[in-house]
């Protein structure tokens, strides 16, 4: 990855930055290729990642979390998806699949279930979409009944990431009547009885990583698994969504930092017509256009980080940074494809692999159509729509 200029908070900051480079360049740059023709889970370099302390960086450190602000957090995740997206795609999942208990679990719940998130030992995922709803989480079906000391669980998530991977599901769920009001958040056992995971999804992109339905046939989970209150469960989904939007623009970011400089060494090297081909204003200018929407993104990005840093509102700010960088990802690796000319539609280099990744990331944590319509309510001085899952 070609080094960026960073201006960050502390020097531990940028210790954490070389780190994640130097695990991403030993451990999962040479494996990406094979194990997304292989379609390969990498859980132990997720567990390598935990070791290193890099799955918990913007959680307590009295649970094992790095206590690092967000955007420390979000270019570690850069550097990790410039070198392979599925793997950032994990930590960004699991980060968010944390947010749950990290923001609204109980002390007891805290100091049970986050030091072995934190630390990597277990894998978190996150189900709120469902087969009719992924854009509006609000009229989920998937219901919860109070039978004693456990909810019975049924109904069916969809799109799911580490579904079967994971050991721990975040199940968002109707324990009430009709509404965002009625739904409430399960912190589940991927191991209880009742929690089916279905076969995994052909996606286009993101092969290693498993995307699955997940059925729940009646499945008890222990009521101390309640989440937060009844009946709060959609404000704790919606709030762990601007987090992790703000994720999924830092692997996009990455993403295409990853098209832009192979692109640019390709076009270094080639020659045509007795010169470099990125001589040729044509290309030149495609590879500035390209270089500027990466700086572009990741300062719209790192800009709404350090407002929830500080605090303050950052939800809008988010979405336009989802929005922006996800689709400049697209752009950027489709002239990427572009300036390799014949090569690049080939899988002998990975720029075809890196705009088939784009693409998901203007679809997951609420697609960029959502994103819009929230930006469009806020300049219009509109409440956003409750359904933006």
């Amino acid at each position: 990855m070609t080094r960026v200029e960073r201006i960050l908070p502390t020097d531990e900051a940028y210790d954490l930055l070389e780190l994640a480079s130097q695990i991403a360049d030993r451990e999962l740059a040479p494996r990406a290729a094979d194990s997304e023709t292989r379609g390969e889970f990498p859980r132990d370099a997720v567990r390598t990642l935990g070791r290193a302390g890099l799955l918990g960086l913007p959680y307590p450190e009295e649970y094992g979390g790095g206590g690092q602000p967000y955007e420390v957090y979000l270019q570690v995740l850069e550097e990790v998806a410039a070198r392979w997206l599925t793997a950032a795609e994990a930590i960004s999942v699991h980060t968010l699949a944390c947010y749950p208990v990290a923001a609204h679990g109980t002390d007891a719940q805290r100091k049970r279930f986050l030091p072995d998130l934190l630390n990597g030992a277990r894998l978190g995922a996150y189900c709120l979409s469902e087969p009719a709803g992924g854009s509006d989480p609000a009229s989920m079906t998937t219901r919860a009944r109070r039978d004693g000391e456990h909810y019975v669980v049924s109904g069916t998530k969809a799109w799911i990431t580490h579904a079967g991977v994971a050991d721990a599901y975040n199940v968002f769920c109707r324990t009430g009547g009709p509404g965002a009001r009625g739904i409430s958040c399960l912190f589940a056992d991927a191991a209880t009885p009742g929690i089916v995971p279905q076969a995994r999804e052909r996606t286009m992109g993101l092969r290693a990583s498993p995307v699955a339905q997940i059925v729940f046939d009646d499945a008890r989970v222990p009521a101390d698994r309640l989440v937060g209150e009844e009946g709060g469960g959609f404000r704790i989904a919606m709030q762990a969504l601007d987090a992790g939007r703000l994720g999924i623009a830092a692997c996009a970011v990455g993403l295409a930092q990853a098209a832009l400089d192979y692109a640019t060494r390709y076009a270094s090297e080639r020659e045509q017509f007795g010169r470099r081909i990125v001589d040729f204003q044509g290309l030149g200018f495609m590879l500035a256009d390209m270089a500027t929407a990466v700086s572009a993104a990741r300062a719209l990005t790192l800009s709404a980080a350090r407002l929830k840093d500080a605090g303050r509102p950052y939800r809008i700010e988010a979405a336009k940074a989802k929005l922006f960088a996800t689709d400049a990802a697209m752009r950027v690796t489709t002239d990427a494809v572009q300036v390799l000319g014949g090569y690049g539609y080939v899988a002998d280099h990975p720029v075809e692999r890196y705009l088939r990744e784009a693409k998901v990331l203007q679809i997951v944590e609420g697609t960029n159509q959502i994103q819009r319509l929230v930006i469009a309510r806020d300049l219009a001085g509109r409440p956003a729509p409750r359904a933006e899952g």
